[in-house]
């Protein structure tokens, strides 16, 4: 694989990962009452398909093997949920310390 592929391979999985974090963290405000305008929202959802358009784009142009395309199809798509993933573990995360230490200041008060 010639370096300038490489190089898209590697800007495309970082636009992914961002469009998916992005993705999430705004359903997820949305889903918790937060505002999140219309625009932020569709062009969230928009870079993630995008995302996954040009991989398919460029893995369906490339002269890899079937099994090598599967394998960068594959891992793209798991990166994206792990990236969904971790985001959500520390948002939980900190939410969770974000109780604690209330319910500690609260029993301090009484």
């Amino acid at each position: 694989m010639e370096l300038n592929e490489k190089g898209y391979y590697f800007t495309v999985f970082m636009y992914g990962l961002f469009a998916a974090v992005s993705l999430q963290k705004a359903i997820r405000d949305q889903l918790e009452g937060i505002k999140v305008t219309g625009i932020y929202y569709g062009i969230s959802w928009f870079s993630t398909l995008l995302s996954v358009l040009l991989l398919v784009i460029g893995l369906w142009n490339s002269s890899l093997q079937r099994s090598e395309k599967g394998f960068y199809a594959m891992s793209f798509i798991l990166s994206l949920f792990a990236a969904v993933a971790v985001q959500k573990n520390i948002r939980d995360s900190q939410l969770a310390d974000d109780h604690e230490g209330k319910d500690k200041a609260d029993l301090q008060v009484q």
